[in-house]
């Protein structure tokens, strides 16, 4: 089983990750240099760095218009409010979710 802190420190380094990440695209953007793919950006979103995008996303001012990536971005988002509210309901049903996923 994961314990609590194990989760947190993995959700503080994909959120790290995916700010990082945003914030060194937009800037390889403003230079007309080598981009991070939006597959990638998406990809650090979905793994539970999403907070990290949205914060970075607005911070930045990043791909805040550009469609599709900005409805998958919020569709990550609501996924993950999603597991984590059935997460706090649910504990077992989740840990058993997990477990049938692992096997």
């Amino acid at each position: 089983m994961v314990s609590i802190a194990n989760l947190l420190l993995a959700l503080l380094v994909a959120n790290g990750a995916a700010f990082v990440a945003f914030w060194w695209d937009k800037r390889r953007a403003k230079a007309g240099a080598w981009r991070i793919s939006e597959r990638t950006l998406l990809g650090l979103a979905l793994i539970g760095g999403s907070l990290g995008a949205i914060s970075a996303q607005q911070i930045f001012r990043h791909k805040t218009c550009k469609e599709p990536f900005r409805s998958l971005l919020y569709l990550i988002v609501l996924l993950h409010i999603i597991v984590g509210t059935i997460w706090l309901v649910a504990p077992d049903a989740m840990s058993d979710f997990v477990r049938e996923l692992a096997s």
